[in-house]
Formats: structure tokens, sequence, C-alpha cells
């Protein structure tokens, strides 16, 4: 990025137009229920304020960063071979408030191990369309199906014919494209929400027990409670495209807000992901003016399509602090089959920021258990 976009972010952040703080309590960070607390968001700015972009940028570049024309569209993605003759190559996708930033923290890992016993990878990690530094769609049409046909070209023109695919949120549902539209080059799938259509009876696919519908209830005052984003980014994309395009402080406390509400900690989202990690992905979003973009992802795939079996052979990992997580039984009725189904210990639905070596275990054992 040109000095002079670092320079006019930091002059934006020191002219801020702050609004009064929240109402709800008298201890300025403990109560987050009206949104990110004022005195929050201000020692976030401030940090913000002497933050060094240029680390993640070198980081960026030293994993195989690149871009490449597919459908009428530039694809941005991280590239790392590994070492290993065995290695076996998987595709890692994000979801929002998201980025290439989050496979980023697991690639290395992922690519040498360290360890022969254990599988390796050559892992690559696109960005979604019009997320991060890649191309804005410039018409509709960006679909997470149309996604999972071009990362399938990509893992053509990267020179593998069968590989894996993982991820969550909108990555989830672009692993399951792959899974149903590229059936035949897919060995295997990993996923950390593994959406499907609920079924009018809770119990329809098997008796679920205490946890599982603990679970349930947890989902529910989701649905209820916890989906303003998505209706806002659903209908009207653009509308809030201005308001994050504009302001720093804006981008920050929209994607705040999730790093709270869905990540595993005690009160303070810096407890699951530290501050500069929430500062590396707050300023991708903005250095790259993609509120907008992003957003209209939810606009191309609402309502998401969670229909279709997934045939090939699947993992599944729940974390624990995550806002939808799904019974066994309504996953094997969609992932027919299913060979792995693992409840980790900590974490919630940024799974390779929060807890990245645990991801990377659960990846080894849910696809390295898979045939190839």
């Amino acid at each position: 990025m040109p000095d002079e976009a670092l320079t006019d972010l930091r002059d934006r952040l020191r002219r801020t137009r702050w609004p009064e703080r929240e109402t709800v309590s008298t201890d300025d960070r403990a109560d987050w229920s009206q949104g990110p607390p004022l005195a929050y968001v201000r020692a976030l700015v401030e940090a913000w304020e002497a933050y060094d972009w240029r680390r993640v940028e070198a980081r960026l570049n030293a994993h195989g960063q690149a871009t490449t024309q597919i459908d009428g569209a530039e694809i941005h993605f991280l590239h790392v071979r590994s070492p290993r003759p065995d290695a076996r190559p998987l595709v890692i996708t994000h979801g929002w408030p998201s980025s290439v930033l989050e496979p980023l923290e697991v690639m290395d890992a992922l690519a040498d191990p360290g360890d022969p016993a254990q599988p390796a990878f050559h892992v690559v990690a696109p960005s979604l369309p019009g997320f991060g530094f890649g191309g804005r769609p410039s018409s509709t049409g960006w679909s997470a199906e149309r996604t999972a046909d071009a990362w399938a070209e990509l893992m053509t023109r990267l020179g593998y014919d069968r590989f894996y695919a993982a991820g969550g949120d909108w990555g989830a549902r672009v692993t399951a494209g792959l899974a149903i539209r590229h059936t035949a080059r897919v060995a295997g799938v990993h996923s950390f929400t593994p959406y499907v259509q609920a079924p009018d009876d809770p119990e329809a696919y098997g008796p679920l027990n205490d946890q599982e519908r603990g679970w349930l209830r947890d989902r529910q005052d989701f649905m209820d409670h916890g989906r303003g984003y998505s209706i806002e980014q659903s209908t009207r994309p653009q509308t809030v495209g201005y308001a994050l395009t504009d302001s720093p402080v804006g981008q920050l406390t929209w994607v705040l807000d999730k790093l709270w509400a869905w990540t595993d900690h005690e009160g303070d989202p810096a407890e699951a992901i530290d501050v500069q990690r929430m500062l590396d992905t707050v300023s991708l979003y903005w250095l790259s003016a993609t509120a907008a973009s992003s957003a209209r992802f939810y606009w191309e795939n609402t309502p998401p399509n969670e229909a279709g079996e997934i045939p090939v052979p699947s993992a599944v990992t729940i974390f624990p602090a995550d806002m939808e997580k799904l019974p066994r039984p309504w996953v094997e009725h969609r992932y027919t089959d299913l060979r792995s189904f693992r409840v980790a210990g900590h974490g919630g639905h940024f799974p390779m920021l929060e807890v990245p070596e645990s991801y990377v275990d659960e990846l080894r054992v849910g696809l390295g258990a898979l045939p190839w």
C-alpha cells in the first residue's frame, strides 16, 4: 500500500467523530449489549494509530501471494508448497468478516509439520470474490457455487488435479459446492460450520443428546438476536458499504462486534484473538476498501444454498464458542460419507486465528484419515 494510504488512515483516526458512551453499564468495558463499548474502541483506535501494516505485507508476500483472472474476475490467493514429496493439495476458504489472513496463520504448519508421521499439504488460500486484494466483481452472479467453480479452475492452473478442501462460514459453503460440483476431483472435505437445512422436527434424523440440544438453543438465540449484520448485508450491501468505506472506526466496530460475539473468551475478545491480529483483519478490509464488495457476497447468496448431499469423505469439527453448532444426526443427513465428527476443547468461529494449533490438529486428524 502507498504511504499516502497509511497516512490517510491515521489522519482519519485522529479526526474521528465519536458517539456518546453506551448507557447500559457503569463499567466501560463490561457490557457489549449495545455494541462495542466506547472505552474499548478508543483504546483499539489508539493502538491502530501506532500499528505496523508493513509487517502484514511482508507475511503475505512471503506466502506465494498472486492473482489470476478466472471467469472475468481477478482472483487473489496465497500458495505454499510443502517440501514433502508425499504432500497432498488442500484449498482453504475463509468466510466473513475474515480474509486470507486466517489460513495464513496455519499454512506453514500444514505444509511442513516437522514430523514425518503427520500428513503434509500443499496449501492454497484464495480470497473470496470482493474480499481483500483480488478484483471486485463488476456484475452480479458470484454465488458460492460459481466461486467453487473458480477454485476448481485455480487448482487446475496450479497443477492439482485432485485435492482436499476445507473452510468455515462462507468458506464452508464454497467447500460444499466443490464437493457437489467437482466430486471426482475432491478427495475429501473438512468443515467447522457444516451447514444443513434444519428439519421441522429437531430429532427427525435421530435422537439428540443434551449437549446437542444446548447447541440448538444457542443457534436459535443467534437466529433471533444475532443476525442484524446479515440482514443488512444481504439486502443493502451498498448502503453499509458507504459508511464502512468512509470511516475506519466504522469498519473497525463492524468487525469487532463479531470478534466479540463469536469467539471463545470471558468478556474481552482480545483473550481469543490478540489486538494485533484484530487490527490486521480490519486494516486489510480498510486498505482494500472492500466493505461493500464483501457485504455483497451476502446479497449474492441469500438465501444460502444448504441443499444437496455432500457425497465425498468428510470430517467435521465443532468449536464450542461458535454460534451455529449443529447436531451430528443433522450433519450426517447431508454429509453422507462422514468419517470424523469431533468437538474441540476451545475456540469459536475463527479457529485459525483463535486456536491455530488446534485447527491444524483437526485438519491433520480429519483429512489425514480420509482416503486419497
